[in-house]
């Protein structure tokens, strides 16, 4: 049975990715409605030509924006909403920026990056899930951000985007628990290490094949869109272990 049936989605860093690969999986699972966002209008579009050809009965829509600007970030939530006939459903807040490569130490950190980085994977989160809330809290609804081992382990190197994802894990449980009575859940997925072209960049001395590819994790945020998680908010979840575990117990069944 398809888990995603007349659901309203939208998903930010939908270019590339586990973005794209989430946008993917939702068409598959007959979701109603896809939104699109990234910097990219021309990668943007190729995700939804390869909706399109998935699931045909899926309305997608692109809509272009940089993150790091609040009035980006209100655009792309207003026109989704209005395609959308007030509705979303779901909110995959996926997009991340990494800073410079390669990564300097805080000390030696530009101002204006650490700025750019935090705006984008902290403070746009933060304006997205603000203003897609009137909609959720009337239909109910499923927000999902997306974070990091490095938001946990203060990496040497890793500077604006480690801070920024302790910084979102921490906003995921405040949202969570100023949300628990209403019908809008929060949870946070950390998808483990990917074969992402911003994790090459960010690690070019490492042997991407040792990471996991995106679309082995989407069942994870299959899960927490869909009605199946309507009692779940307020968790960090481990993609890559909790499937490795289910995969684990399937063998053995």
């Amino acid at each position: 049975m398809k888990k995603l049936v007349n659901k309203k989605i939208l998903i930010t860093g939908a270019s590339q990715g586990l973005g794209r690969a989430l946008a993917l999986a939702f068409a598959g699972e007959d979701s109603a409605a896809i939104s699109l966002t990234a910097r990219n209008r021309k990668d943007l579009d190729k995700v939804a030509l390869e909706i399109r050809k998935i699931n045909p009965s899926t309305q997608v829509l692109v809509v272009a924006g940089d993150l790091s600007s609040s009035d980006d970030v209100e655009r792309i939530v207003a026109t989704t909403l209005e395609a959308f006939s007030g509705r979303i459903d779901v909110l995959v807040n996926n997009a991340s920026a990494i800073g410079p490569t390669p990564l300097p130490y805080l000390l030696d950190y530009p101002l204006e990056d650490f700025t750019r980085v935090l705006n984008t994977n902290l403070v746009a989160p933060f304006l997205m899930i603000r203003s897609v809330l009137s909609s959720m809290i009337e239909y109910g609804g499923s927000i999902i951000n997306v974070t990091s081992d490095a938001g946990v382990i203060g990496y040497p190197g890793w500077g604006a985007y480690g801070i920024s994802k302790f910084g979102l894990e921490g906003m995921s449980q405040t949202w969570a628990s100023e949300l628990q009575d209403t019908s809008v859940r929060v949870n946070w997925v950390d998808p483990g290490s990917m074969n992402t072209s911003m994790h090459r960049a960010a690690e070019p001395d490492e042997d991407p094949d040792q990471w996991a590819d995106p679309s082995s994790v989407t069942d994870v945020f299959v899960y927490l869109a869909s009605d199946d998680s309507a009692s779940v908010s307020g968790k960090r979840i481990q993609a890559q272990e909790i499937w490795k575990e289910i995969i684990k117990k399937r063998h053995h069944a």
